[in-house]
């Protein structure tokens, strides 16, 4: 009898299922206190299988999207209807739940690389390096794909297509490979207000009393067989509110009733 269960990647689950609750337990008033997280499709997280499923999000901060998902995966399997009220759904946390992230995002600092014990799966991005595009691509790391497709395997993984936190950036070909190699269910989620909530690491607090939305969709129909590379970024675009069409000048008029409705949402919340 193993004194203690790893995961395919060697984690300790014990070890694993702590941090989580640590940092759920650090995290949750960022999401239901100083801001009003509104969730949208929870019952969607409740009917899927318990592996081989790939969520796919438009990105706003590095770990605060992330942790945001934890919080919602494991509220809507405990029974919660949109909402993370009430702490207590971390006790018990799923614990096959992985993100992708780039390694130099997870190498920088002692809180990342701990963060890293919680579920992430670190890739070389081969166009970007310290921050910066780069005009030389490197090859892909096939050991970055193989432990993507343990994981798939293994349980949920959480990816973000476009590979960086500004927003209407090309979607990266390299998920839609992904998906139609080893033929996930494609969950897309769309979130809003991080960026103004929080840095851009997603680790402090730059505003309180946003309103932050999270709307699961369901998921994707993909013909593996016939849809073609572009054809599934396409979907991937659309799934997740990134495709150029989205991005369009909106009148002043619609701006201020945004935010008078936003005004409306925080003082109701």
């Amino acid at each position: 009898m193993v004194l203690f269960k790893r995961n395919p990647f060697g984690h300790i689950l014990v070890v694993k299922r702590f941090l989580i609750q640590v940092f759920a337990v650090l995290t949750h008033r960022r999401y239901r206190g100083f801001n009003s997280l509104q969730i949208e499709g929870s019952e969607i997280i409740t009917t899927l299988p318990d592996t081989n499923v790939l969520f796919i999000s438009n990105h706003q901060t590095y770990f605060a999207d992330v942790v945001a998902m934890f919080h919602v995966f494991n509220a809507s399997l405990s029974g919660r209807q949109d909402t993370i009220k009430n702490i207590g759904y971390i006790w018990k946390p799923k614990l096959n739940i992985y993100y992708v992230a780039a390694k130099e995002t997870m190498q920088a600092g002692l809180l990342p690389r701990i963060l890293c014990y919680v579920g992430a799966i670190t890739v070389e991005r081969t166009w970007r390096s310290c921050g910066k595009d780069v005009t030389e691509k490197r090859d892909v790391n096939p050991n970055d794909t193989e432990n993507i497709k343990i994981a798939l395997s293994d349980g949920w993984v959480i990816t973000f297509p476009q590979g960086t936190t500004k927003s209407f950036k090309p979607v990266r070909k390299g998920t839609a490979h992904i998906i139609k190699q080893h033929r996930p269910i494609v969950v897309p989620i769309v979130i809003d207000g991080f960026r103004r909530s929080f840095d851009k690491k997603g680790l402090r607090m730059k505003k309180k009393d946003i309103l932050q939305s999270f709307i699961i969709k369901p998921p994707l129909e993909i013909d593996y067989d016939n849809d073609t590379i572009d054809q599934i970024v396409e979907k991937i675009e659309f799934a997740i509110e990134q495709h150029p069409s989205f991005l369009k000048v909106i009148p002043t008029e619609e701006l201020k009733a945004a935010e008078e409705l936003n005004k409306l949402r925080r003082w109701e919340y």
